[in-house]
C-alpha cells in the first residue's frame, strides 16, 4: 500500500470513529415539537404517581432519572406491589435515539411507548386512555398547563399526555462519555485496556449487531423500524438453561410470525455498565458475566479472562454524563376523591 492509500485508510478510519460519537440532540417527530413548556409539563407527568390506578406508581418508579434511568431490579414493581415477571425495565436514558421501544420493539415511538405502562394492569393499572385523561383533567394546575401547551378546546387528551411525557424523555440523553471524547479525537480519553477491548469486540464480531452511535445496530434506521436479532442463537450453550434465555418468545408475541420466535431488539451498549441486571429477563447480575453469556450464546465462543476484562473496560467508557434531575413540584389535587376515581 502506498503512502497516499495508507493516508486515505487512516482518514476513513477516523471518519468512521467520529461517526460513533453520540449526537448532541435526538430526532424529534414533526407532530410533537419540543418546547420548554411541554418539557416542563412532561416532566411533571413523568413523576406523578396519580397517573396510576392506586396513585402510587409513576413512570419514574421503574425508570429512575435521578439514578441510572432504570430501577436496577430483575423485574419492575407495579401497582399493589405486583411484579411484572416477564421483562426487566430498560433504561429511559437515550431512549430517544432508539427507532423502536420495548424489548420486543412493539412501540414505534416514545409517544406510543408511554401509553403501554399506563394501561398495563401490572404496571400503572389504568383501565383506558380516557381514564388517564380524566385523572389529569381533574387537577386544575394541569388543565392550565395543557391549555398553554396544546391550544384547542379540549387539550387534555391521552395522546397529548403521552406527547408531553415523550418530549421530556427526549431531554434524557447522556452525552460526552469517555468514548465520545475518544471518537472525536482525544486519544487519551480511554485507557489502553479499553482501546484493546474496542478492538476485541470488533474482532469477535460483536459489532456486526452492536454498531452505530448507540451500538445497537440501528445506525440510520428510520424511526419506527427496529433492528432485531435472534437470542439465543446457540441454544445448546450451558448458559441458555442456566439463565432461562428461551423462556419468552420475544417479537413473536407481537407479530405471531414463526420466524420471529426469540427475536429481540438489539440492545444499546450506551450506559450499559449502569444497567444491571442484564437481558430481557434480568437474569444476569454482572456485566462481566453478561459479556461471557453473549459470547457463548450468540457467537459460540468462550472468552479468556483478559478478553472479558478488556471488553468490560471498553463498555465502561460508554457511560456518558447523566442528566441532572430534580423532582418537580407537582400541581395540587383539589378534590382527591374525584382525581383518584378518574371520573
Amino acid at each position: 500500500m502506498g503512502a497516499d492509500a495508507a493516508a486515505r485508510t487512516v482518514t476513513l478510519s477516523r471518519q468512521a470513529l467520529r461517526g460513533l460519537a453520540l449526537p448532541s440532540k435526538p430526532p424529534v417527530p414533526a407532530d410533537d415539537p419540543m418546547t420548554p413548556a411541554k418539557i416542563a409539563l412532561g416532566k411533571e407527568l413523568y413523576f406523578d404517581p396519580r397517573l396510576s390506578s392506586t396513585g402510587t406508581i409513576s413512570c419514574d418508579s421503574c425508570h429512575n432519572v435521578m439514578g441510572t434511568g432504570t430501577d436496577n431490579r430483575k423485574f419492575p414493581q407495579g401497582v399493589d406491589g405486583r411484579l411484572d415477571t416477564s421483562r426487566s425495565a430498560p433504561t429511559v436514558f437515550n431512549a430517544a435515539f432508539l427507532p423502536v421501544q420495548f424489548w420486543d420493539g412493539r412501540a414505534p415511538s416514545l409517544e406510543a411507548q408511554a401509553k403501554g405502562p399506563l394501561l398495563n394492569h401490572k404496571e400503572m393499572g389504568m383501565p383506558n386512555g380516557r381514564a388517564v385523561a380524566a385523572r389529569v383533567q381533574a387537577i386544575p394546575g394541569y388543565r392550565r398547563q395543557f391549555h398553554r401547551v396544546f391550544p384547542g378546546p379540549h387539550p387534555v387528551t391521552f395522546d397529548n399526555i403521552t406527547k408531553a411525557i415523550a418530549t421530556y424523555e427526549r431531554t434524557l440523553i447522556t452525552p460526552d462519555s469517555p468514548f465520545d471524547r475518544y471518537a472525536r479525537g482525544d486519544r487519551n480519553a480511554i485507557s489502553p485496556e479499553a482501546r484493546k477491548g474496542f478492538m476485541v469486540v470488533q474482532e469477535l464480531g460483536c459489532t456486526s449487531c452492536h454498531s452505530g452511535p448507540m451500538f445497537n445496530g440501528a445506525g440510520k434506521t428510520p424511526m419506527g423500524q427496529g433492528v432485531f436479532m435472534k437470542f439465543p442463537i446457540y441454544t445448546h450453550n450451558k448458559y441458555v438453561a442456566k439463565y432461562h434465555l428461551m423462556a419468552h418468545l420475544g417479537r413473536y408475541k407481537v407479530t405471531h410470525k414463526p420466524a420471529d420466535k426469540h427475536m429481540w431488539v438489539v440492545s444499546s451498549w450506551r450506559d450499559v455498565a449502569l444497567e444491571a441486571p442484564y437481558f430481557n429477563n434480568g437474569s444476569v447480575d454482572t456485566l462481566s458475566q453478561a459479556v461471557r453469556v453473549m459470547a457463548g450464546v450468540e457467537l459460540d465462543k468462550t472468552l479468556t479472562v483478559a478478553q472479558v476484562r478488556e471488553i468490560v473496560a471498553f463498555l465502561d467508557t460508554l457511560t456518558g454524563r447523566l442528566p441532572r434531575q430534580m423532582m418537580p413540584r407537582l400541581p395540587n389535587t383539589v378534590n382527591a376523591a374525584l382525581a383518584m376515581s378518574g371520573e
